[in-house]
C-alpha cells in the first residue's frame, strides 16, 4: 500500500510525514521545502501478529508495510505547470491513495501560501487542479475513441459514453470517485488511472491545544467531514506537531501521553486503519518457528490469489489452504489444539480469505 501525503505548501504535511515515519523529511517555513518525494516504510501496528508469536517464538516477526511519500505542496496553476505541479502530478498518478493535509488552525508565525485559513478553499484550490489533469486525459481519451468509432470499433461507442459522463462530472467540480456508475464501468474507470478516482482520506491538522482539549474545538472539522461525506471520502482528526513530539517519546511516556489526550491509539494506528478500510483490504498470517508474518490482501481476495501474495509459485500450483480463524486459535492455544477439535477449515480456490484468517497453502508445481 502506498499512500501519497499532499497539499499546500505549509500545512503540515512535511511535519505529518516526519512523525508517521521518524524518516526526517525536512519541514520549514517556506513553499516548496519537498520537491523530490521523501518516502518512509513503515510497519502496519496489528497486535495478532505478535499474540501469535507469544505462541511460536519464531525467529523473526514481519507485520505488513505501508509506504508513505511526502509530494511537494502544490499551487494555483499546478496543472499547467505552475510551481512544481507537473512534478506533482506524476507523482500523484503513482500512489494507491491520497492523504491530504488541510490546515485547520491559526499560527501567525506559520505563513500560509493563500495568506488566510480557510480549509474548504485549500481543498478546492487542489482538488480542482486535480480535475483539471483529468479533464486533460479524458478529451485526448474521447478523441482516440472518437477516431476508433469513426473507423469502424464499434466498442469505443461505450467508452465515449462514459467519457462524456464524466467529463460533465468534473466539470461541475466533482471528483471523479464520486460518480455513480455500473460495475462495468468502474472497472474501466479504474484502468484509466485518473487522479480524482484515488480514494481520499484528509488529515484535518490542528494545534496542540485543540487536540488536548485546552482549546474550544476547532469550527473547521464539521465542515471538511460534511465535505468528504458528499464525495465518498474520509475524515482524519491529527495534530501533526503532537504527532511529531510523540515520535520521540518511548513507549511508556507515548502510553501516559495517549492517557493524557483520551485516545487509544497514535495517528499512525489511526491512520492505517482508515487507510485500510478506504481501500477495502484486509490481512491474513502465516506463522511457524521462522516466522510469523502479515499479508495484506483486498477483502474478497480468493486462496489462490492471497497465497500468491506470499510467492507466485503458490497461486500457480494451488491445492488448498488449511485455514483457522485467529479469535479461534488464540482461544485454543495451539494449532495442535484446533486440529484435534476439527477447527481447521481445508479450503479450496472459491474460498474468499477473511481477515485474520491463519493460513497454511498447500500448493504442487
Amino acid at each position: 500500500m502506498k499512500l501519497g501525503v499532499i497539499g499546500l505548501p505549509n500545512v503540515g504535511k512535511s511535519t505529518l510525514f516526519n512523525a508517521l515515519t521518524k524518516a526526517g523529511a525536512q519541514a520549514a517555513n517556506y513553499p516548496f521545502c519537498t520537491i523530490e518525494p521523501n518516502t518512509g516504510i513503515v510497519p502496519v501496528p496489528d497486535d495478532r501478529l505478535y499474540a501469535l508469536a507469544s505462541v511460536y517464538h519464531p525467529k523473526k516477526v514481519v507485520p505488513a508495510s505501508v509506504e508513505f511519500v511526502d509530494i511537494a505542496g502544490l499551487v494555483k496553476g499546478a496543472s499547467h505547470g505552475e510551481g512544481l505541479g507537473n512534478r506533482f502530478l506524476s507523482h500523484v498518478r503513482e500512489v494507491d491513495a491520497i492523504i491530504h493535509v488541510v490546515r485547520c488552525y491559526h499560527d501567525e508565525n506559520v505563513t500560509h501560501v493563500e495568506g488566510s485559513i480557510q480549509p474548504l478553499r485549500d481543498i478546492e484550490i487542489i482538488n480542482l487542479e486535480l480535475i483539471y489533469a483529468d479533464l486533460d486525459v479524458l478529451q485526448r481519451r474521447r478523441d482516440k475513441a472518437e477516431k476508433m468509432l469513426k473507423s469502424g470499433e464499434k466498442r469505443y461507442a461505450e467508452e465515449i459514453t462514459l467519457t462524456d459522463k464524466l467529463i460533465a462530472h468534473l466539470n461541475n467540480g466533482y471528483p471523479a470517485r464520486s460518480l455513480v456508475v455500473t460495475d462495468l464501468e468502474r472497472t474501466t474507470l479504474e484502468s484509466w488511472f485518473l487522479l480524482t478516482e484515488k480514494p481520499v482520506i484528509y488529515a484535518a491538522n490542528i494545534s496542540e491545544a485543540e487536540m488536548d482539549g485546552s482549546a474550544p474545538p476547532n469550527t473547521f472539522i464539521q465542515e471538511i467531514t460534511e465535505h468528504a461525506r458528499k464525495e465518498n471520502s474520509e475524515t482524519f482528526v491529527i495534530s501533526a506537531k503532537i504527532e511529531a513530539d510523540m515520535a520521540l517519546m518511548d513507549a511508556s511516556e507515548r502510553n501516559e501521553f495517549f492517557t493524557y489526550l483520551g485516545l487509544e491509539k497514535s495517528g499512525l494506528d489511526r491512520l492505517i486503519s482508515a487507510s485500510y478500510r478506504l481501500l477495502g483490504l484486509i490481512s491474513f498470517m502465516t506463522v511457524g518457528p521462522d516466522e510469523c508474518r502479515a499479508w495484506t490482501i483486498k477483502a474478497g481476495t480468493k486462496a489462490p490469489q492471497a497465497a500468491g501474495k506470499i510467492h507466485t509459485d503458490f497461486e500457480k500450483g494451488f491445492i488448498r489452504a488449511e485455514v483457522v480463524p485467529f479469535d479461534v486459535f488464540i482461544q485454543e492455544g495451539s494449532m495442535t489444539a484446533c486440529k484435534e477439535k476439527g477447527l481447521v477449515h481445508s479450503e479450496g480456490k472459491e474460498y474468499v480469505m477473511k481477515d485474520g484468517d491463519i493460513a497454511l497453502i498447500r500448493f504442487n508445481v
